[in-house]
């Protein structure tokens, strides 16, 4: 990756880090702070402020974060539970993330990252909260362990991907949120389908015999 970052990669990279920490936030903060600590990322000059991502200190607490999220999300409704804890962290952990990416020389384009990036972090954790609910609803918990760790390796490829490829990135950001909202959609009909009365299949009176 060169050493200049256009805005097409810096609005990519902003909408695919959003959405990507309604997933795993902790690890997109570590991952970016890594990133920048490594090099991978030289940042533009209106983006130093995001240098404090790469002190030692937050990424230690970003590393603990992720651990912890890790592990929680492996145990069966303990990931629910995480889940719920975070629905308003996360969006506006992805929220704060687009809003750093973006030039403070342009305030309006900062309110609609700021926007948009909580925006996208939601619809994302909406999408992986749904699923995990459907998930949790199976009796034995090896597919509760193999989606979360399938949602672990997606989101590392794929913040490896947005930060080493930038041009990619809008694509990324555009996969990742067909996949959320294709999720809801799924958790939704599975879980109407589960808790909703059928028509004509529950709650009907039987006919009585007709009288010779």
């Amino acid at each position: 990756m060169g050493g200049h970052l256009g805005i097409i990669e810096i609005l990519g990279i902003a909408a695919s880090v959003s959405l990507l920490s309604g997933w795993r936030l902790y690890l997109c903060v570590l991952a970016t702070g890594l990133a920048m600590r490594s090099g991978l990322v030289p940042l533009p000059a209106h983006l130093a402020a995001l240098q404090v991502l790469a002190n030692p200190w937050v990424l230690g607490a970003a590393g603990l974060a992720a651990t912890l999220e890790f592990l929680a999300d492996k145990v069966m409704w303990l990931d629910t539970v995480w889940d719920t804890v975070h629905t308003l962290i996360r969006p506006l952990g992805g929220a704060l993330l687009a809003l750093a990416l973006i030039d403070p020389a342009d305030p309006a384009t900062q309110a609609v990252a700021f926007i948009l990036g909580g925006g996208a972090s939601l619809l994302a954790h909406g999408g992986k909260a749904s699923a995990r609910a459907v998930v949790n609803a199976s009796p034995e918990p090896f597919s509760n362990v193999a989606v979360s760790a399938a949602e672990d390796v997606a989101t590392g490829g794929l913040l490896y991907l947005a930060y080493a490829y930038p041009v990619l990135a809008a694509g990324i950001a555009l996969i990742v949120a067909l996949g959320a909202a294709a999720l809801l959609v799924l958790a939704w009909r599975v879980l109407r389908r589960v808790f909703m009365r059928v028509p004509g299949e529950a709650g009907a009176l039987p006919t009585p015999p007709s009288e010779a």
